[in-house]
């Protein structure tokens, strides 16, 4: 099952565009892609903004960030987050856990079956995107 917000049920309630609240270190977040987005934003104030986004709207805001690349160095709650380090991947594994708590995402998740999912448009850089195409579906994988 490829993983696309324009697929399917339930491929695209899996998709982070999908608007699934959940709440991480006490910030609300629209949806995934609100969250992976704002590791870019370095201000807490800005950050919290972005974690309220979902969708789209989530993914812009993060396209405007681009410095991350440079440096491979994330924030959260004001702290530098080297993007390959397990201080990185912990609070990602945190952060779908929270996810998993959203009743529509844990739906999706379980009607996937078992299913082999895929993210064929996802990237395998590291240091090009927030979240490979593989520590996604890791994720899934891992909570289903």
């Amino acid at each position: 099952m490829d993983i696309h917000s324009k697929g399917e049920y339930p491929s695209n309630m899996l998709s982070n565009f999908a608007p699934h609240e959940f709440e991480i270190d006490g910030v609300k977040c629209g949806g995934m892609e609100g969250f992976l987005q704002s590791l870019k934003y370095k201000n807490v104030t800005e950050q919290k903004s972005i974690c309220a986004l979902s969708g789209k709207e989530a993914k812009a805001a993060g396209s405007k960030k681009w410095l991350w690349k440079w440096t491979h160095n994330v924030w959260w709650q004001g702290k530098k987050i080297k993007r390959n380090s397990e201080c990185f991947s912990e609070l990602i594994d945190r952060a779908y856990m929270e996810l998993s708590k959203n009743p529509n995402f844990a739906k999706a998740l379980l009607d996937s079956c078992d299913a082999v999912l895929t993210h064929s448009i996802g990237s395998h850089d590291p240091l090009k995107t927030i979240l490979t195409e593989e520590e996604f579906v890791a994720q899934l994988n891992k909570i289903r």
